[in-house]
């Protein structure tokens, strides 16, 4: 009997509260797979081997913060006397936490398995590095079709990126004929670039320059052209202009919430009654959207959210734990006044006593 679909209708996708999407390098590399690809010898592997370090150490990569993690680069085509030399040009210390290899299995031979068991060893892992794809992937007979051949390996690596919600990025080679499209560049089939979730495309104008162009485009990631330089001395990629990173603009109804449930500890009820609660012009609906989207934020402000559906009543609670060490933001709105406690056998929103921690913030709220 063919198993039953599992879906989920609109209206319960739009209110339900998701796991964010966790960023190894933020705004820039997301958990899944990506494809880093450039011309041989163009320095790709000098690149990759910095951003490993960089993560490693919880250091920027140019302007992009990290997720401070530990760190698997399988260097397939080098040695680790050849890695070493790079470490010395690169850095003066190098953090145990960045791990090499320098042979595994091929792709459906192994190395899932490889991948999967350095996991459980260090499940702090965030990052891994294959160069060079080719390396991974195993001889198949001139029957198979090229397309469903490159998208099963691309999909292999990513089912298992998915699993354990880290970052893996194939180093891969480009095409010697140019493309209007740098993504018809990379060698292979579209298989390779359509199975990925970003694209990482490292250009040079001319093979003599220094300088270079690295194009992302992905699911997950604001497309971007980075403008950058080898610098011949230190062997990084620097940046040549500055990033413009687009902050996401946090709504007046939730710094609202948030001096509001720092202020009396937790509220339990419906959105409209929420939105009753907080004075707000706003349909439950759209409260309830702009909650669950700005989820990270409440989060970041130790507000966290849970709820407790019945046939009767979609409630929701939102707890403030008091571990932010920081102070209410200043509200735009003025901040309403504490609702009288409902009777016993009444379905109205509730609001915690506040604890001498919310008391005191809330001293200082306007």
């Amino acid at each position: 009997m063919p198993k039953k679909l599992e879906t989920m209708d609109a209206e319960t996708l739009m209110t339900t509260p998701m796991q964010p999407l966790k960023f190894i390098v933020q705004g820039l590399i997301p958990q899944g797979l990506h494809v880093l690809a450039g011309s041989p010898k163009i320095g790709k592997s000098w690149l990759s081997l910095w951003i490993c370090l960089q993560v490693a150490k919880g250091k920027k990569v140019w302007e992009f913060e990290t997720t401070k993690s530990e760190v698997l680069y399988l260097c397939l085509e080098d040695s680790f006397a050849r890695i070493q030399s790079r470490l010395f040009e690169l850095t003066d210390e190098a953090p145990p936490t960045l791990h090499f290899a320098i042979m595994s299995d091929a792709i459906g031979n192994g190395l899932e398995n490889q991948i999967e068991n350095f996991i459980k060893e260090h499940p702090d892992t965030g990052l891994i590095v294959i160069d060079t794809l080719q390396k991974v992937r195993k001889t198949v007979s001139a029957n198979v079709n090229p397309y469903a051949a490159d998208y099963d390996d691309i999909n292999a690596l990513k089912q298992i990126a998915d699993k354990c919600k880290i970052a893996i990025m194939l180093v891969h080679h480009l095409r010697k004929t140019s493309d209007a499209d740098p993504l018809n560049m990379i060698s292979g089939t579209s298989g390779i670039a359509g199975g990925a979730d970003t694209n990482f495309v490292l250009q040079k104008d001319k093979r003599t320059e220094n300088t270079a162009t690295l194009i992302c485009t992905g699911r997950d990631i604001e497309g971007r052209e980075l403008f950058l330089e080898f610098n011949r001395y230190t062997f990084i990629w620097e940046l040549l202009s500055p990033i413009i990173l687009d902050a996401l603009t946090i709504p007046d109804e939730i710094i609202l919430l948030c001096n509001f449930v720092k202020t009396f500890g937790s509220f339990t009820g419906t959105a409209t009654e929420l939105a009753e609660v907080l004075k707000l012009e706003l349909l439950p609906a759209v409260l309830k959207k702009k909650i669950v989207k700005h989820m990270a934020h409440l989060t970041k402000n130790s507000i966290h959210y849970s709820e407790n559906r019945t046939f009767e009543r979609r409630e929701f609670s939102l707890f403030y734990d008091g571990n932010d060490d920081m102070t209410a933001e200043p509200s735009p709105l003025n901040l309403p006044s504490l609702p009288s406690v409902p009777s016993a056998d009444s379905n109205s929103a509730t609001i915690a006593p506040c604890p001498p921690l919310c008391a005191e913030i809330g001293d200082g709220v306007a």
